[in-house]
């Protein structure tokens, strides 16, 4: 497979995607900023100031488990790279781009402070959804977007979805009482807290996290939902996400708020 730039798919893949690019755009009359570090096989753009970010990964064989996070569904992928569009942390964007010269021309919208629309104009495989451009439009609250990213997150996972854990988290935002706490997941389980921890501190496990409140939700408990105190006591299994739902609210400080 050619990309344009001399390159193949192998070739990309041992961390030359980088220079692939630079070649396009230099082709293209287009000026990309320079890569953001050094990682190979990937290449990553970064604006500080707006907390842009661009991330693209090579064309590369896939495998079983091996699917990047996607909002398409499997089978409607349209191009071999696939990019990420970040702001601020947040992933708002994702596809995959069918070659260079769209890569390179979303990108450069991107990062030179385009909207999603904008940017998607320029490689149309990019996609996402409703609450990222409602976001872009009027931020959220820093709860109520993690609830958004974490929902998109367990909609479209790289396992090819996580039907359970993302069933808990569609039944927690539907209850106010939990709609208000930021959703905490490790290892596809479901709690709670009253606080937002930095990026890096999210991988404290359950019953450790700081501001946890109520009981945690486990969705493959003896193949049940299951609810579990932090120590790890049982509660009870249920039979659907809403039971287990309705028990972490009923257990909530004051039976319906914190």
């Amino acid at each position: 497979m050619s990309f344009g730039a001399g390159a193949g798919g192998r070739e990309l893949v041992n961390g030359v995607l980088g220079e692939v690019l630079r070649c396009t755009a230099e082709g293209l009359g287009v000026v990309l900023p320079e890569p953001d570090g050094e990682l190979p096989g990937i290449a990553r753009y970064g604006v500080e100031g707006p907390g842009r970010r661009v991330t693209v990964y090579p064309p590369y064989e896939q495998t079983e488990g091996s699917r990047r996070l996607s909002v398409y569904p499997p089978g409607e992928q349209c191009g071999g790279f696939w990019m990420t569009l970040q702001s601020h942390g947040v992933t708002m964007a994702g596809g995959w781009i069918a070659g260079p010269a769209e890569v390179v021309r979303a990108t450069a919208a991107w990062m030179s402070g385009a909207g999603l629309t904008e940017t998607r104009a320029q490689a149309p495989c990019i996609a996402f959804h409703p609450w990222a451009l409602a976001h872009e439009q009027e931020p959220f609250g820093a709860v109520e977007l993690a609830w958004h990213v974490k929902l998109d997150r367990f909609h479209t996972s790289s396992w090819g979805r996580l039907p359970r854990t993302h069933a808990l988290l569609v039944a927690a935002y539907a209850q106010p009482a939990l709609r208000r706490l930021t959703p905490i997941t490790s290892h596809f389980n479901v709690w709670f807290s009253t606080t937002i921890k930095p990026s890096e501190k999210r991988q404290v496990g359950y019953g450790l996290w700081e501001g946890q409140v109520g009981y945690g939700l486990l969705p493959h408990d003896e193949r049940l939902y299951g609810v579990r105190r932090r120590g790890g006591e049982l509660v009870a299994r249920t039979e659907t996400p809403e039971e287990a739902v309705a028990l972490v609210v009923a257990g909530l400080p004051g039976g319906s708020g914190w």
